[in-house]
Parts: structure tokens; C-alpha cells; sequence
């Protein structure tokens, strides 16, 4: 499943209350923890997040102290005591079997040692698939069983709503819908390669007017390098939002691209959605305003703008012609 998926599936298990552990697989990278950390924020519980490869044994089960000829568990101060959110076991199938053995009786019981996990507390956990290289561990049988298996997939249109909302760089959302096979592409014998996670990281670095390359590696950041030279034939997309006339001079895909990218980011009213939408429809063909609408309606949607964009959209003869092929998208 998709990202967006996966947050509405999880959501439901929240406001649903089912407290079945769930396990999310994906490959390195590709924003899992990053989903449990949203969903734990929309719906407003607390979230702690476990990295069991990086624990012994004692660590989760508490330490042995003796008390009136009997040992007492004392257990761990990042185990939650009260209240409601989602205890996150990261990198489950990355610890070693010992770990996995007491993790088991926390996620199947919801206790270990002489610790009961709170009633409004969720156990969730993710790890790594096999293929991906990474150094897992085959997780046993009675373990896996009690699980709810979520498999999350990289989605090219899902991690550019998600780069409009976290504010990436323009230039890195319109490479990625320039070259979408670059979104996840991992290299195992490369430290650096491509993922939404290093692309996050890219765009800071292109804000600081750094090179990307330590963040995806140097084939991607060649390529990114290129598709960056074609800026100075971009037009002026604050005079393009502000209704003005402006020219296209380039029709060339990645330019497109990068107009699209940068129009959806820039994009803060209805008017100025309408200015954009219609400068784009003169100037380029359909499939382009189609990529357009594909981006922008769900970002309208998000900023709380898109009942009036359709309003003032639908008020133009032209316009409305226009979306006949598009009534679906603005439904």
C-alpha cells in the first residue's frame, strides 16, 4: 500500500481502538516511521519509538533488584506509564533473536517482566523486507503469527503531497516527477543512494546551495544537476500566479516539470490557483494541465482553498469547456 494508504488504515485501527500489534514492511528509507509519526500526531497520541536492535535484552525487560528475599523487575523509564499513543518497536527483524524473544512477550501479552503496558496503548512495529540487504533476522514463526502485516510501497504522486506539506524544494519535487524511477533506488553496495528519506535530506542541502550527492549518491545528483541547469528558461512564477501575461519559450518535459513544481509550491490562494491553472492551460497541452490538476486540487484541498478555486474556475465559459475532460478530477 501507499503511504496515504497506510495513514488511513492506521487511523482506523486508532480511532477503532484494536489494539492487535501491527508489523510495517518496506524497504530502507521509505518513510515508515514517518507514517506512525503523522498518524500519532493527527489523532493526538503520544508516540515512542523503540529502536530494538539498538537494546540488550535487559534493557527492555528491566533490571533484576531484590526486594524482601524476592527480585522485582524494574523496568525501563522509556516504557509508557499512563495515558494513550503508540509504542513504535522500529527495526524489529534487525535485533538479534534474544531481543525478539522478550519484544515477544511485550507485543503478544502486553507485558514484560513486572510491566503491564497500559489500555491505551497501541504496539506497532516495522523492519526491513530480506531483499533489501539489510542485516535482519528471520523472525519466528509464534511471532510473526500474531501480527497484522502491512506492506508499505513508494508512491511517486504520494511523496510529492507529502514534499508539498514538509515545504521541499521545488527543484527536487519536479526532478522526482521528471524521473519517478529515481524516488527509490536502492544501490546495497553504496552508503548514499536515493529514497524518500535522503531526498528530504537533499533538499536541505539544495537550500543551502549545497551539493545533494552525499545525500543520494553522485549518479543521482548528476542527473539532478542537469534538470537544475534548464532554470534560467523557467518563467517568472510569481508573475504567472499574479495573472500577468508571461511567456513560455521552452516546452521541453523537464522545464515542465519544474513549472509545475514550482506553481503547486507557490500556489497560497484560490486566485492565484486560477491564475496558474489558466496560464498553464494556454500555454502548454492537456496532459500538462492534467499532471497540474493531479498535483495541485489535493494541495488545495489541504490548505483549505479548493471549494473557492473551483468556484472562480467554473465561473469562466472557457474554462469550463476546458474541464469537461477533467469532471472526474473535480469531483
Amino acid at each position: 500500500m501507499t503511504a496515504n494508504e497506510l495513514k488511513d488504515y492506521l487511523t482506523a485501527v486508532v480511532k477503532s481502538g484494536l489494539k492487535h500489534a501491527v508489523m510495517i514492511w518496506g524497504m530502507p528509507g521509505i518513510g515508515k516511521s514517518s507514517v506512525v509519526q503523522a498518524v500519532c500526531a493527527d489523532n493526538n497520541v503520544d508516540f515512542i519509538d523503540v529502536r530494538l536492535s539498538q537494546l540488550m535484552p535487559s534493557d527492555l525487560r528491566g533490571i533484576p533488584v531484590p526486594d524482601d528475599a524476592v527480585t522485582q523487575w524494574y523496568p525501563p523509564a522509556f516504557l509508557p506509564r499512563s495515558g494513550c499513543g503508540v509504542l513504535f518497536l522500529d527495526e524489529l527483524n534487525m535485533a538479534a533473536p534474544s531481543m525478539q524473544g522478550v519484544a515477544q512477550q511485550l507485543i503478544l501479552d502486553r507485558k514484560v517482566g513486572d510491566y503491564c503496558l497500559p489500555d491505551g496503548w497501541f504496539v506497532w512495529a516495522a523492519g526491513n523486507q530480506k531483499s533489501a540487504k539489510a542485516a535482519v533476522f528471520d523472525m519466528p514463526a509464534p511471532l510473526a503469527n500474531r501480527f497484522l502485516h502491512l506492506n508499505l510501497e513508494s508512491c511517486g504522486q504520494t511523496f510529492r503531497q507529502y514534499a508539498y506539506r514538509q515545504q521541499l524544494h521545488p527543484d527536487i519535487i519536479g526532478f522526482l516527477s521528471f524521473r519517478p524511477d529515481l524516488l527509490h533506488s536502492m544501490h546495497p553496495s553504496e552508503p548514499n543512494w536515493p529514497s524518500p528519506r535522503t531526498w528530504h535530506m537533499a533538499s536541505d542541502l539544495h537550500k543551502a546551495t549545497l551539493d545533494i550527492s552525499p545525500a543520494v549518491g553522485a549518479s543521482a545528483a548528476n542527473e539532478f544537476a542537469a534538470f537544475c541547469s534548464m532554470q534560467n528558461q523557467l518563467p517568472d512564477c510569481k508573475a504567472i500566479l499574479a495573472g500577468e501575461s508571461c511567456e513560455l519559450t521552452c516546452h521541453d518535459p523537464s522545464v515542465l516539470y519544474a513549472i509545475i513544481a514550482a506553481l503547486v509550491v507557490s500556489v497560497s490562494s484560490a486566485n492565484e490557483a486560477v491564475h496558474g491553472f489558466n496560464w498553464l492551460r494556454q500555454q502548454a497541452s492537456k496532459e500538462w494541465v492534467h499532471l497540474f490538476a493531479l498535483e495541485l486540487f489535493p494541495r488545495l484541498r489541504e490548505i483549505g482553498h479548493y471549494a473557492e478555486f473551483t468556484r472562480l474556475l467554473l465561473k469562466d465559459a472557457d474554462t469550463r469547456g476546458f474541464l469537461t475532460d477533467f469532471a472526474q478530477l473535480m469531483a
